[in-house]
């Protein structure tokens, strides 16, 4: 059997469903479950997942994630992406760039709850990584982004984050002279648009996976298993299986793209934030938000859309009890909109050494 790594145009065998298992009595027992991961990935145990879980194998990840066609991937047109990215003349008071929210030292997030944009005015969401931004098909905690090249204009024209416009922002770019010389360079002779700006922006973005080159998980993936120790091994392993990880992150960039409610949409109460309903209008999306990756998962604390959980041992906590489940009060009860917490969220009973395994796994990302 093989499964499709998507975007990468590579196929990866599936687990060892036969592998043989290891003695649970044994005071090998870590060390046992952690020589199984030390093996090629195609011999590795079988994660659990869910029947209906159409989850693709683990895999490295190349250089830079997998282009459009209208936007093959060339080094100068992300440089150029890279200037502009850093550049505070994107915004309104030229004084906040894309970098400004997505820290190259944060994994590409910003290490705040919420970020600060136009008038220190306060965002309403935690800025994500972007780290893996290149293999999403639909961008933003609820999706209203549909690809790189059409999210890259959103943050430079909400009125809370760059708060610009986008002719003069092309003015801008347009007097300056050596903006005109490397995207003539990049695109050809012309006038700077803003197709091409987003296009050099997008392609920038697709290059932040070499942040993850150097984690211990990644040299694993490459055959490299000497920099993972037996406890952060036998914490995949029980990422993959006990914790129930692998039913909502797997594959390459360690998300399954859809759009889940984990308890937290605080409906009808302060931090209420109901998601993907925002964007689709269906009652079944409401407190729904995407799937994020878990690449450098622990360089991007706070975590969850609206950056309340800050500890890793408390996030980890609320998962091993199945996340909150919000019963509606009496005025609620027929109230089409109160959300239902995902039923792929469940109890899962794990001990401390166990969720200490897990942890020292994550850091592993």
């Amino acid at each position: 059997m093989l499964l499709s790594v998507f975007g990468l145009g590579l196929v990866a065998p599936a687990c060892n469903v036969n592998a043989a298992p290891c003695d649970t009595t044994s005071a090998d027992y870590t060390h046992c479950i952690a020589n199984l991961y030390r093996q090629p990935i195609a011999q590795w145990p079988a994660p659990t997942v869910d029947a209906d879980v159409k989850w693709q194998e683990m895999a490295a990840l190349p250089a830079h994630a997998p282009a459009p066609p209208d936007n093959p991937f060339t080094d100068a047109k992300a440089e150029l992406g890279k200037k502009l990215f850093n550049d505070p003349k994107l915004s309104r008071s030229g004084q906040i760039a894309c970098a400004s929210c997505h820290e190259a030292d944060m994994a590409f997030a910003d290490g705040r709850r919420v970020s600060f944009g136009h008038d220190r005015q306060s965002g309403r969401r935690n800025a994500p990584s972007l780290v893996m931004s290149g293999y999403s098909q639909t961008l933003f905690w609820d999706g209203r982004g549909a690809g790189l090249e059409q999210q890259a204009m959103h943050p430079i024209i909400d009125p809370v984050e760059m708060a610009f416009d986008i002719p003069q922002l092309l003015q801008r770019l347009n007097s300056d002279a050596a903006y005109s010389a490397q995207f003539a360079q990049v695109f050809g002779p012309g006038p700077i648009t803003q197709q091409n700006t987003a296009k050099a922006l997008a392609t920038f973005q697709r290059t932040l996976v070499t942040a993850t080159r150097n984690t211990g998980f990644e040299q694993l993936l490459r055959g490299r298993p000497q920099r993972m120790n037996d406890e952060q091994l036998y914490g995949l392993h029980l990422f993959r299986t006990k914790a129930r990880c692998m039913n909502c992150h797997f594959g390459p960039a360690l998300s399954d793209e859809q759009f889940h409610n984990v308890g937290l949409s605080y409906y009808g109460r302060k931090y209420e934030d109901l998601g993907r309903y925002e964007v689709t209008g269906k009652p079944a999306d409401v407190g729904a938000f995407r799937t994020p990756s878990l690449r450098l998962v622990s360089k991007t604390a706070p975590w969850m859309h609206n950056g309340l959980f800050v500890n890793m041992q408390g996030t980890l906590a609320f998962y091993n009890m199945g996340m909150p489940r919000p019963r509606p009060t009496a005025q609620q009860i027929n109230d089409p909109l109160f959300p239902s917490t995902s039923e792929r969220l469940k109890a899962l009973n794990m001990d401390k050494d166990e969720l200490r395994a897990l942890r020292s796994f994550l850091d592993t990302l």
